[in-house]
């Protein structure tokens, strides 16, 4: 831990004790939380960012959509509108954030919602009759009261100090894992040894009613971001990559694309981070100056999403830019469990409603 975030455990103490007594007061009812008639499924975590949420949800949205009209509600984090928004394909990522974006482009089938006031964009959403609602990012918004709780973990984050913001990266208390139905440690190496998860099961357990699953994420084939591009492209070490990132923790894409490919340059941005002109260039200055041979641009879906917009599609035009999705992947008999308790809980709270 560097120096100047050992300064700021004091103020990480005042963070938490406001924390605490949020919880509490919630706990104990003095703040009211919303229960509603349909099945909601919260993801959320504890830490900032970088846990998966995303793949998390288009996990559930594969698992749910044949069944149920289902339908997604974020916060919308980065967007430039504000209140309850229900997203088409053609919005741009500034006018309803970069995930729910991603979300309506993979699947146009499902409602795909934003909304600060997580209550109110539920009823919106149960007015038009959808049968599970999936809440991306709302662990701690506890004026609603979900139906059941996914928790995710970042292996790598279990290995750290579990310290609160600002010295650490916890925005909420480990504790506060007991309002979980179910525990997920994403990112989990494939090289992580059994007994290694063990002690973290062992750790997150501790005390708790919620089960704790692993699981792993996986990289698909390379998608075109321009419609000029015809050809497929896969990895392998002729080629080299520029890899365009602005999401919290781009470490476990570039430690997958460096066991692929002959070189990769990354040039990084914070999260959610709006692309202006000005970055365009400075990527396609980065590009030049990759090795001769097969070149190319890769980017996440969510980098995607605000990267090929109209205003610099024009810059963009000549560069050969791909994304890369990423999906969850579960370990063995985990997979098993969590679709379990998953389509058990909508199937219950479907009949019960």
């Amino acid at each position: 831990m560097g120096y100047l975030r050992l300064l700021l455990i004091p103020f990480s103490l005042a963070y938490g004790l406001v924390v605490w007594i949020r919880n509490r007061c919630y706990d104990r009812g003095w703040f009211s939380s919303t229960s509603v008639s349909v099945p909601t499924i919260v993801v959320g975590n504890l830490a900032v960012g970088g846990t998966g949420k995303s793949p998390m949800v288009e996990y559930l949205i594969r698992l749910l959509a044949g069944t149920y009209r289902l339908a997604t509600l974020s916060r919308g984090y980065g967007r430039e509108t504000r209140g309850y928004l229900e997203v088409s394909t053609t919005h741009t990522a500034a006018q309803c954030g970069d995930e729910p974006l991603q979300f309506k482009r993979k699947f146009p089938q499902v409602t795909v919602a934003v909304c600060e006031d997580r209550v109110q964009g539920v009823k919106r959403l149960m007015e038009t009759g959808h049968d599970v609602i999936l809440l991306d990012d709302a662990f701690q918004h506890r004026a609603l009261k979900p139906g059941l709780a996914i928790l995710l973990f970042d292996f790598r984050t279990l290995q750290r100090p579990r310290l609160l913001l600002p010295a650490g990266n916890f925005r909420d208390m480990l504790a506060e894992r007991r309002r979980a139905d179910v525990m997920i440690v994403t990112k989990t190496p494939v090289s992580a040894e059994s007994g290694e998860k063990d002690r973290i099961r062992r750790r997150l357990e501790a005390g708790q009613r919620a089960p704790v699953l692993f699981a792993g994420i996986g990289y698909g084939p390379l998608v075109p971001v321009s419609t000029a591009i015809a050809d497929a492209v896969e990895l392998d070490w002729d080629t080299s990559v520029l890899l365009v990132s602005g999401i919290a923790n781009p470490v476990p894409l570039l430690e997958f694309l460096s066991e692929r490919v002959g070189s990769v340059q990354q040039v990084a941005y914070p999260d959610h981070h709006p692309y202006t002109v000005s970055d365009v260039r400075r990527i396609k200055a980065a590009f030049d100056r990759l090795p001769p041979g097969r070149r190319l641009v890769l980017t996440t879906e969510k980098d995607a999403q605000r990267l090929w917009t109209p205003r610099l599609q024009p810059e963009l035009a000549s560069l050969p830019l791909y994304m890369i999705p990423i999906e969850v992947r579960f370990d063995g008999q985990d997979e098993r469990v969590f679709r379990r308790i998953i389509t058990e809980y909508c199937a219950g709270a479907s009949r019960s409603g």
